[in-house]
């Protein structure tokens, strides 16, 4: 009970200092009046983005596999399979005037590189990566329509630090990220804004199973969605994927302090090992284990 008041008191203190960010003058973006689309929005996280989208008074296409099951009112259900490229064109054209697109289908089927399934490991590939990158093609030309217009690409703590149990989840949420570095670059001409959300476990089916601490879903797209209002480029969600983050600078030893017990480890190599109150290890290690579990149910937010 503890574990969660403090995720919740982590990730309300990450708010407040966002908001006094863009009360200090920062360039903002004012999602009022924008259309918006939302994939995976029928649940999760991307369900909350679509309601909050509507409430700060966009117009929203909810894309969903089977738009059936968007249960929101005053949003518009929109079929998109992102993994499919006709549905993809289908739901540019349709859609037509978006500003703002939030990629936050994805798909974890809990796969080991080494010995799972190619065919699952193609699939995570095929949805985090191509499939994020079909959409952001598809949808680039009336992005650039617009004075300015985003894109927010849902990442992870997972992004920077790999699980063997979800090796196949933490490489295509890397190339990911890569890809979200590339597109910035590529669409910023344009007036494109291009932003990633890095965020530890939510509460959500996607790690129902997982005995972790995690925030709030509402929590985290009210954070994302001032980090687009905000023109951020990186949103940093909640403290485990700022814990995570921290750690990149202190190389190989500062992410993965098990190899120091195995032969030929260096000493000095990277950074010390992190202590067991880190929000790193409280976060994200402390849950490794259960990432047997995140393969037997293979959940997605499609």
């Amino acid at each position: 009970m503890l574990t969660m008041w403090m995720a919740r008191a982590v990730v309300m203190l990450n708010l407040a200092h966002m908001r006094e960010n863009m009360l200090r003058g920062r360039n903002v973006m004012d999602i009022t009046g924008r259309t918006a689309l939302v994939t995976g929005a029928n649940r999760g996280l991307g369900r909350h983005l679509a309601q909050q989208l509507r409430d700060r008074g966009a117009k929203v296409y909810a894309g969903a596999r089977n738009p059936q099951s968007v249960d929101l009112e005053g949003v518009t259900p929109i079929a998109l399979d992102i993994t499919d490229p006709t549905s993809v064109a289908t739901a540019a054209d349709a859609a037509g005037d978006v500003s703002i697109l939030i990629n936050n289908a994805g798909i974890s089927t809990g796969t080991s590189l080494l010995t799972g399934d190619l065919a699952n490991i193609r699939r995570e590939f095929d949805t985090g990566f191509f499939g994020t990158l079909s959409v952001i093609r598809a949808f680039a030309p009336q992005l650039g329509a617009h004075e300015g217009s985003a894109v927010l690409n849902i990442l992870s703590g997972l992004s920077w630090i790999s699980f063997p149990q979800a090796g196949a989840y933490c490489a295509a949420k890397s190339a990911e990220w890569s890809l979200t570095n590339a597109l910035r670059l590529e669409l910023a001409p344009q007036g494109t804004r291009v932003s990633a959300l890095h965020v530890g476990y939510m509460d959500t089916d996607l790690v129902r199973r997982i005995e972790a601490p995690k925030a709030d879903p509402a929590d985290i797209a009210r954070i994302a969605l001032d980090g687009i209002e905000a023109d951020s480029y990186e949103i940093i969600a909640d403290e485990p994927a700022r814990a995570v983050l921290a750690r990149l600078s202190g190389g190989v030893a500062a992410l993965y302090p098990q190899l120091r017990a195995l032969p030929g480890f260096l000493p000095g190599q990277g950074a010390s090992k992190p202590e067991s109150g880190s929000g790193l290890v409280s976060g994200l290690l402390v849950a490794e284990d259960s990432f047997d579990d995140f393969g037997v149910l293979g959940l997605t937010r499609l």
